[in-house]
């Protein structure tokens, strides 16, 4: 129960942080999830942006302070933009990597393993993309396996999310099956996730301290709207308002 606890506070004093420093996340993300993540981002207290076009992308993510690189949309322009963001990111600034759809596509997969050779602060992926990924089932400990061999956060998410650096792991059992109804809510929970990485130090915490917070939200959401359309909007609604009283109340950690 402590342990539980410290991270509810954890993951308190994280969204504070965000709301108090207003950080900038530079997304590249998919289409489709566009303005739905800007709006999480922004009821989080963080500064989205979005540009791709590669006369500015450079200067866009040399003011941000954190990144996220999302594949779902897989177009030659997108291509173009993450290589020259990740040059102007280096190793000064955390970027996260969401290998969207990576097991239906060749092509997506061999990209995403070139990038998590440049050394993202955070994966998040599910089932089926980290299979694709890791050639290998996220059963045992295949998830710190991931992430010991590449030095990066694994957060696997799903029914329950597993967060892992390789030496530390949790179990995030927050949330709610309307979460999976809603496009691009993946997505805004990966911007998110750099959200955090932009003001906590620890990319570990900074994950369990994002999908705990984002997972609550869910949970309060659905309590006033129990179907996907209200509930896409009402989510952002319960993270504008989360406190610190609910997360302490909520928060289920393994």
């Amino acid at each position: 129960m402590h342990a539980t606890l410290e991270l509810a506070d954890v993951a308190a004093d994280v969204l504070a942080r965000i709301k108090a420093r207003a950080p900038r996340v530079h997304c590249i993300t998919n289409t489709v999830a566009q303005a739905y993540t800007a709006n999480l981002l922004l009821a989080a207290g963080a500064v989205p942006s979005m540009t791709i076009a590669p006369e500015e992308i450079a200067a866009f993510v040399g003011g941000a302070d954190a990144l996220l690189v999302n594949l779902g949309t897989f177009d030659a322009e997108r291509r173009e933009a993450i290589g020259l963001a990740l040059d102007a990111v280096g190793e000064r600034k955390p970027w996260v990597l969401d290998p969207v759809f990576i097991e239906r596509s060749p092509a997506r997969a061999a990209f995403a393993r070139e990038l998590l050779r440049r050394g993202p602060a955070v994966v998040r992926l599910n089932h089926r993309e980290f299979a694709a990924l890791a050639d290998e089932e996220p059963t045992g400990d295949a998830v710190a396996r991931l992430a010991a061999a590449n030095k990066v956060v694994v957060a696997l998410t799903g029914e329950v999310d597993r967060v892992s650096d390789g030496a530390r792991a949790a179990t995030i059992a927050n949330g709610d099956a309307l979460m999976g109804l809603v496009t691009g809510m993946g997505c805004a929970g990966s911007a998110f996730v750099a959200a955090a990485l932009a003001v906590e130090p620890d990319p570990w915490l900074a994950t369990v301290a994002a999908l705990v917070a984002l997972g609550v939200a869910g949970e309060v959401a659905a309590e006033a709207a129990p179907a996907p359309g209200r509930f896409a909007s009402w989510i952002i609604d319960a993270l504008y308002r989360l406190d610190r009283a609910a997360l302490r109340a909520r928060t289920r950690v393994s």
